[in-house]
This record gives structure tokens, C-alpha cells and sequence, in this order.
């Protein structure tokens, strides 16, 4: 079996290249920077130098291959929807001209609205341009990523949780990690046809006031949940430098994830994954904020 793996530095990516290499596959893998990967897995796989915004690239990295698992990184790319459509289009035309049978793409919960969701909008337009090829894909509609919490690190130490969702506005909550055995396991199995949707909404949902609390007694150290308006996200995002396109992605996915918003895919077996906030956070938030 031949599977190709973008992003595979990456939180999710990594992952599925650890599952994949342990489960005797020797992935072929995308990325950037080759020089990036370790020398245990460097000589377990096929590493490819590629970036996702060159067509070319992408079509002649993944030819021979039975399976994609196709993940779309940024890289302060000043319209974040429009290059996230530009790599779905590259994933399509590498996907046709290679007759790859089985692709699944790391998605996101709000994908299924389609429009008005920030940079969601742009993961929505990577679906579509999948679905319009008829061959065998997974969607997987992802929660919020535990790891978001380590980007702000600093504000944690001082004891804030900062967010711009409402404190009591309640959201899947996952780990990355999981994601990755979810992806792997479909990988893994032939034979599935069609276009699938398969949430990962971690163990439950959880309010930012909420997780504030889980954080707090996985650490050790008191947090308080504290939502940043608007406005002051806008300017904390302007004067680090991004764009206009770049805040407004940011931005459009608060609001078009509380803002007459249910995710389509409802809380099941299926869609509940194993690890906890509590326990992710003692593993690799406590270290960090000792």
C-alpha cells in the first residue's frame, strides 16, 4: 500500500506518519523541508521536497500512490482562503492525474456551511473541489485543536485563558494525536467508496470557562477564562503583523462558529474520540508552564 502524507511535521501529520510507519508502511512524505524530519523517521519513508502551492510539485510527488492524506499548512500566506483553494485545486489535479483511489482531507467543524466562517471558508472550497472528482473521499470535520493553547503560552502563565468565543459558548474540543488515529485507521482500510464526512469532536464539548478550569487542575495553576472582543482581536492581530485577508480569516471563524451555528455532524460513537483536556494538559501543558 502506497500513502502519501502532507504536513507530516505537523500536529495531525506527524502523527499519521508514526501510525503509518509503525504499521509497516513507508509513507511518502510531503513537505517543505525534508531536513526538518528526524533521523528515525527520515529512514523510514520517502521524503519528498514539495510545497502544496506548486501544482507541478504536488502531482509529480504523490504518482504511484493508492491513498492521500491531504492536510492544507499556511505559512502567513496573505489570503489564507484563497491559497487554501489553490492547494485543494493542486490535491484535485494530482488526485485525477494520478487516479489516486482514496483521499482523506483534515477539515474542519463549520466546513458545511460553505461561506462565512474566516478561513474555514477556504478548507470548505478544498471539499468541494474534491467532491466534483467522484472518487473516494473522507472529510474529516475537525474540533478545536488542543494545541491552539500553546500559541499563547505567555498569557497562560499569567493566568488567562484568552479567547475569542463567548466563555459560555460550548465547542468541540480535541487532540491533534487523535485526529491522526482517525485519520490512519481509515487510511488503512480499502475497499470504502463515495464521499464521506466523519466529525472528530473529542471526548465533549466544552465553554472556554470550562476548559479553564480542566486547565487549571491539570496544572496547577489558576486560569481564567477571558474573551477577546472583536476589536481588540483585530488590533492584537494588525500589530503583529498580519494583513487585512489574514485578520479577517482569523476573525470570520469566531463569529461564523457561534453565530447561528450547530456543527452538522451531531456527537456520536463515531465522532468521540478517547483523550481528555485534563490529561493533554498535564502531559504537555504542565511542563511548560512549571
Amino acid at each position: 500500500m502506497r500513502i502519501a502524507v502532507t504536513t507530516p511535521t505537523g500536529k495531525v501529520g506527524s502523527r499519521v506518519t508514526e501510525l503509518l510507519i509503525q504499521a509497516g508502511v513507508r509513507p511518502t512524505l510531503l513537505l517543505r523541508d525534508p531536513s526538518k524530519l528526524s533521523p528515525g523517521t527520515a529512514g523510514r519513508v520517502r521524503a519528498v521536497q514539495c510545497d502544496q502551492r506548486d501544482t507541478d510539485a504536488v502531482v509529480k510527488a504523490t504518482e504511484g500512490v493508492d491513498a492521500l492524506f491531504w492536510a492544507e499548512a499556511l505559512d502567513r500566506d496573505p489570503d489564507p482562503v484563497a491559497t487554501y483553494a489553490l492547494m485543494g485545486a493542486n490535491a484535485a489535479r494530482a488526485i485525477q492525474h494520478n487516479g489516486i483511489g482514496r483521499t482523506v482531507f483534515l477539515s474542519s467543524v463549520g466546513a458545511e456551511k460553505r461561506h462565512g466562517v474566516g478561513e474555514i471558508d477556504g478548507l470548505a472550497r478544498t471539499e468541494e473541489q474534491l467532491d466534483r472528482l467522484g472518487t473516494a473521499v473522507t472529510h474529516l470535520r475537525c474540533g478545536y485543536f488542543f494545541s491552539n493553547l500553546l500559541m499563547d503560552l505567555a498569557r497562560l502563565r499569567q493566568g488567562v485563558l484568552a479567547t475569542p468565543f463567548p466563555v459560555d459558548h460550548p465547542m468541540p474540543w480535541v487532540d491533534p494525536r487523535d485526529i491522526g488515529d482517525v485519520a490512519v485507521a481509515r487510511l488503512l482500510r480499502d475497499g470504502w467508496s463515495g464521499r464521506w464526512v466523519q466529525a472528530v469532536h473529542g471526548p465533549c464539548d466544552l465553554t472556554a470557562a470550562q476548559a479553564a478550569e480542566i486547565v487549571s487542575k491539570a496544572t496547577g495553576r489558576p486560569v481564567e477564562a477571558v474573551r477577546t472582543g472583536e476589536g481588540e482581536l483585530r488590533k492584537t492581530l494588525s500589530d503583529s503583523g498580519l494583513g487585512p485577508k489574514q485578520v479577517e480569516a482569523v476573525v470570520g471563524m469566531s463569529a461564523g462558529l457561534t453565530k447561528d451555528f450547530t456543527p452538522e455532524d451531531e456527537r456520536s460513537a463515531l465522532t468521540t474520540t478517547p483523550t481528555s483536556l485534563g490529561a493533554w494538559a498535564h502531559a504537555v501543558l504542565r511542563p511548560l508552564l512549571a
